[in-house]
């Protein structure tokens, strides 16, 4: 396996050359695999340097697997891996720009903007940017990215812990995006973000937006919390993304929010913490709800919306008499639950000739893994048993699969 490259400024000066773009050009094309590259490094190194092969190399390879996160113009854009893997996710940069709204340009300070993902779209949304970042090559790849896109930013080199105070107090908003990772390794504490989260106390009095890990505990973020300031959990077809903090707020909004992005439509659910639901026995259906809503705390709040009651009050199941016509959570038809024993289960399992299961779990250490071998299944037919508990005891659902369903809604946000 190649080693990642870093990139320097005489790397994008080749890239940018009328040789380095026909090269690109070349590579777009070409077989990135394993087996293709040992081909590809053999044949360039006739024509190129073995840098300028290497910088081409990395760079098709990253725009290739910028596609997911950028469409189409990632074939045209500048990305350093890391970068790349820290920009951010579509749904959560569209977020962004809806929230800008459109009544007037807003001038943005994006700290830490790296090769500009967030920068170039909130541009796009029409903001007026201004990037900041310590890596001169990223600065410069921003730079290219937003000419090639036809977007205008402006660009400073500068440390986040020592902004000059002109840029934050001349913006209307800073967006600040603080690297999450320590080489390989995830960083789970924001003070261990680099820089660390506390570096946005020296911007007092500006409305912040601080991206954060969808991981992270509240408990890490009480002294950043209050009347103004909340966090936005945003996930994407079913799949948590981000979560961001939002300081100094104009006035009082949501303290926590579930953002999200559903078949191209934004659903946004403000928690409401007074919320409760009743606990009961396992009614017609299992619902799971959206992990952008389990993250913002309101599994409860959701369940008492759809008519439903929760298992346990920990866990973030609950059960409704009709399917919830909702896309914002998941439902399985309960066939029957029974207190969880193995070899109960096994026999129940074998008399509806069930040979294939997809086991869920939620508040129980049994794994799938550990299960599925013990059932000893035969038969034809499949269902989901989902491992759980309800009011104090291990219980077994045998469901039917997941059918996803069609909840169309009008175009726009709910």
């Amino acid at each position: 396996m190649r080693r990642m490259l870093r990139f320097e400024q005489t790397d994008l000066d080749f890239l940018t050359s009328a040789r380095g773009v026909a090269l690109l050009a070349q590579l777009a094309e070409a077989d990135l695999s394993d087996q293709g590259m040992l081909r590809l490094i053999s044949g360039l190194r006739r024509s190129y340097s073995a840098r300028e092969s290497s910088a081409a190399l990395e760079l098709a390879q990253l725009r290739r697997g910028a596609i997911g996160k950028f469409g189409q113009a990632a074939s045209v854009m500048f990305f350093t891996r890391d970068a790349l893997e820290q920009a951010s996710h579509p749904a959560a940069r569209s977020w962004r720009a809806r929230c800008l709204g459109t009544q007037q340009p807003v001038r943005i300070l994006d700290v830490c903007c790296g090769i500009g993902a967030d920068a170039l779209a909130m541009a796009a949304a029409g903001a007026q940017v201004t990037g900041v970042d310590i890596d001169p090559v990223r600065l410069r790849m921003a730079a290219l990215n937003a000419e090639t896109l036809g977007l205008r930013l402006t660009l400073h080199a500068a440390d986040a812990r020592a902004l000059p105070p002109a840029l934050w107090q001349e913006a209307e908003r800073v967006f600040f995006d603080p690297a999450r990772r320590d080489g390989q390794n995830r960083v789970y504490h924001v003070e261990g973000y680099e820089p660390p989260l506390s570096t946005l106390r020296g911007w007092d009095g500006t409305r912040i937006w601080a991206k954060l890990s969808p991981g992270v505990q509240r408990d890490q973020l009480i002294d950043y919390l209050g009347d103004c300031a909340g966090i936005d959990f945003i996930s994407a077809d079913g799949e948590l993304k981000e979560a961001m903090l939002r300081v100094g707020e104009p006035e009082p909004g949501p303290a926590q929010r579930a953002v999200m992005l559903l078949k191209g439509i934004f659903h946004v659910i403000d928690t409401r913490p007074e919320a409760t639901a009743p606990l009961d026995r396992p009614r017609g259906w299992l619902v799971e709800p959206d992990p952008a809503i389990i993250r913002a705390g309101a599994v409860e709040q959701v369940a008492a919306e759809l008519g439903g009651a929760l298992l346990e009050s920990d866990i973030a199941y609950f059960t409704t008499a009709e399917r919830p016509e909702t896309p914002t959570v998941k439902a399985w038809r309960i066939r029957e639950s029974m207190p969880f024993n193995v070899k109960a289960l096994r026999a129940r399992l074998r008399d509806l000739g069930v040979g294939h299961v997809t086991v869920k779990k939620r508040g129980t250490a049994v794994t799938p893994e550990t299960l599925i071998p013990q059932l000893k299944l035969k038969g034809k037919s499949s269902c989901t048993i989902v491992l759980t508990r309800n009011l104090g005891e291990m219980v077994s659902l045998i469901c039917e699969d997941l059918v996803e369903g069609n909840f169309d809604s009008p175009e726009g946000e709910r």
